[in-house]
């Protein structure tokens, strides 16, 4: 861009204390020079092709006449003014008016943009040559007042002391109308933010934002792809408004399309495209017939110009295909940023820059909670509030969604009110964050959402390979369904003090898949599909409500507790189709009748009978853990466990021999130590082939 000086744009004023103006460009311009030819053109250009809004009159006043009031208003309420010194501009009283409003209403927000076409500056801050005889004309006409036209000659010389373009340093009225309409829209554009920071509490931001700045390299000249996946309500839609609002001004064109996600029918497709192409492309209501149509169009438009892209919420391969096909797409320098929960869905695509977004620590979480919890003069210090705080801050985790949601529940609420909502999010989550997690869930398929459900409940800090094992012989797709999770950033693989390499989840994503299953009957535990809960577990076994719903029941109880004389082991003969039993730390004084011949993993901590139910068959089991049992032995008579893989008996002081081996063809893990009144280890064992660990 080529100004007459140099135009520094930060003396431009912020968008936070701007007001909200009708219009963002007044042109102010001599009809008779340029109205047909240069006028129409730069208003075509800002109206229609980059969609500022531009006010243009299209009356030519009389000689004479005085500016009407509308038009006196329209220039207070534009943003920015373009104004046009032509040759002849001076000649109209008219416009010299219309100046010296300007000249009033945006002199102090430094918002006037000159254009010297086809005259020189010091012609127009001296008032010579044309400038020069309009004047002498104007002070011949005796109705025109002495102050009047000194108030003419210093708004003039006002308006050519400020940096603008000239047109002798451009080829022709095409390159000068594109520099003008460059700069006015970067300057507009700007000012049009996604975020308002004075509004939005941004908290832990700008660590985040220097890391895709660099990822961005924006001054680089090739094309980048860029994707930014994490749960959801981590920030990854703030993180791309905020890169939007701080970097579109330096492309040439840019376009944010929000929530892909919510256009997923071939229609909405086409609309999406029709929306980049007036954004980005300069293609104004364009024709798109179809969506393979609307991808050539995008492909023609797009391929020279250098574009800032955000694809914001994307959950489908389709969506990235059709609005951002590849690289050769873009221009040089081009940024096509993408924001998603799967990251698959950038794999497939090919994006090789990937930025995960993480929670916030603890320090920024509560600076974020507090912010939203409490007003400008209130802290959590005050009140007693701190603990409170620390237990809901706790509670989200580092999810900025939550806690935000949290705080703006609890503002201007009393103690007690907090108290009584945390007890209430102990029993159910809130509802928003719920709906706003469940949307990852609710894009798998119905093998995958069995195992987003099976790890919730029963495997969560788990051996991710001992995870797909279990899976796997559930029938479910372990290994795939594992990667998926992760992809969908539902799970995460983390070291921990007991695994390399366990599967982890966050809380609230946890509690998420805890009560879509609590959903699946409220009133009774029975009725639902897994069971990891104390109250609702003993419910079920203290009032025999188990049903062939239940496929996986696990009860971990952090110190030993006896249960109820009530407790009915009956509950397991209605359970048809249970896969899982993991009990831990329960005394009881005697076990089942019977167990399901269903089960795939049978692990209970001090199983109290001394048999397992004769009845039982345990074809499909492949891990049996009786840690610190009662037993003597498994059965009284020989059992095929054909798929058996672990069996571990550790410290059960009364077992006296261990079954045949060679009904346990599959036996890889062998655990006895402990077992002090073992005098029996059957001689099958030697022969066990795929046996990798005895103890």
């Amino acid at each position: 861009m080529a100004l007459s000086t140099q135009r520094v744009s930060s003396s431009l004023p912020s968008a936070q204390s701007a007001p909200q103006w009708k219009h963002d460009v007044f042109l102010s311009f001599r009809g008779g020079d340029t109205r047909e030819s240069f006028i129409s053109h730069l208003y075509h250009e800002l109206q229609y092709v980059r969609g500022i809004k531009t006010f243009k009159d299209d009356l030519e006043l009389e000689e004479g006449k005085c500016i009407s009031p509308s038009l006196l208003k329209a220039i207070e309420e534009s943003r920015f003014a373009v104004v046009v010194l032509s040759p002849n501009y001076a000649s109209s009283s008219w416009c010299l008016d219309e100046l010296a409003k300007i000249l009033e209403s945006m002199e102090a927000r430094e918002t006037i943009l000159p254009v010297f076409y086809r005259v020189d500056p010091s012609d127009v801050r001296y008032q010579k040559g044309s400038f020069a005889e309009a004047f002498t004309k104007h002070e011949e006409k005796s109705r025109q007042s002495a102050a009047k036209v000194k108030q003419w000659r210093v708004a003039l010389t006002k308006v050519a002391n400020l940096s603008g373009w000239d047109s002798k340093h451009y080829k022709n009225d095409r390159e000068l109308i594109e520099g003008i309409v460059d700069f006015v829209w970067g300057q507009v554009h700007c000012k049009f933010r996604l975020l308002d920071p004075s509004r939005e509490k941004l908290v832990g931001i700008d660590f985040r934002l220097k890391q895709l700045e660099i990822l961005l390299a924006p001054m680089e000249n090739d094309v980048r792809f860029i994707g930014i996946w994490g749960m959801g309500g981590i920030g990854k839609t703030t993180l791309a408004k905020l890169i939007f609002d701080r970097f579109s001004h330096i492309f040439k064109v840019s376009s944010f399309l929000a929530d892909v996600r919510s256009y997923s029918s071939t229609n909405d497709l086409v609309h999406l495209q029709k929306q980049l192409l007036s954004n980005v492309a300069k293609k104004q209501n364009p024709e798109v017939w179809n969506v393979m149509y609307g991808s050539n169009m995008l492909k023609n438009c797009l391929r020279n110009k250098q574009v800032l892209l955000i694809l914001d919420n994307v959950d489908h391969i389709k969506q990235l295909d059709i609005l951002a096909g590849n690289k050769d797409w873009f221009g040089m320098g081009s940024r096509i940023i993408i924001t998603t929960r799967d990251q698959r869905l950038l794999v497939e695509h090919d994006i090789e820059i990937l930025y995960k977004v993480e929670g916030l620590n603890v320090t920024e979480a509560l600076q974020l909670f507090s912010q939203n919890a409490f007003s400008n003069d209130q802290s959590e210090e005050e009140g007693g509030f701190m603990e409170l705080s620390k237990c809901f801050v706790n509670y989200a985790k580092g999810l900025p969604l939550a806690l935000k949601i949290l705080g703006r529940s609890l503002y201007e609420r009393g103690r007690d009110e907090w108290i009584s909502a945390l007890d209430m999010l102990m029993k159910s989550p809130d509802t928003e964050i719920f709906s706003a997690l469940k949307i990852s869930f609710d894009g798998l398929c119905e093998m995958n959402k069995s195992v987003f459900l099976d790890v919730a409940f029963f495997h969560k800090g788990k051996e991710k390979e001992r995870v797909i094992e279990i899976l796997d012989s559930c029938g479910l797709p372990g290994h795939i369904g594992i990667n998926i999770l992760i992809e969908k950033s539902l799970l995460t693989i983390e070291k921990t003090q007991i695994s390399r390499n366990g599967v982890e989840m966050h809380d609230l994503i946890q509690e998420m898949a805890w009560e879509i299953v609590r959903r699946e009957s409220y009133e009774e535990p029975g009725l639902r599909s897994r069971l990891c809960h104390r109250d609702d577990i003993f419910h079920v076994f203290m009032k025999n409500t188990g049903t062939e719903a239940i496929t996986g029941v696990r009860l971990w109880l952090t110190e030993s507790e006896e249960a109820d004389s009530d407790w009915n082991f009956d509950a397991f003969s209605k359970m048809h189709r249970l896969r899982y039993i993991e009990f831990h730390n329960l005394i009881i004084s005697s076990g089942p009748k019977v167990l399901p011949d269903t089960l795939r993993v049978f692990k209970w901590s001090s199983y109290p009978s001394k048999f397992l139910p004769p009845s039982f068959k345990p074809d499909a089991l492949t891990e049996l853990s009786l840690h610190r049992s009662k037993l003597v032995q498994l059965w009284n008579q020989r059992k095929y466990l054909g798929k058996l893989k672990y069996m571990d008996l550790s410290g059960s002081e009364n077992l006296t021999s261990t079954p045949d081996f060679a009904s346990t063809p599959n036996l890889e893990k062998l655990i006895l130590e402990g077992c002090r009144n073992l005098v029996e280890i059957h001689p099958s064992l030697e022969f066990s082939k795929g046996l990798k660990f005895c103890n």
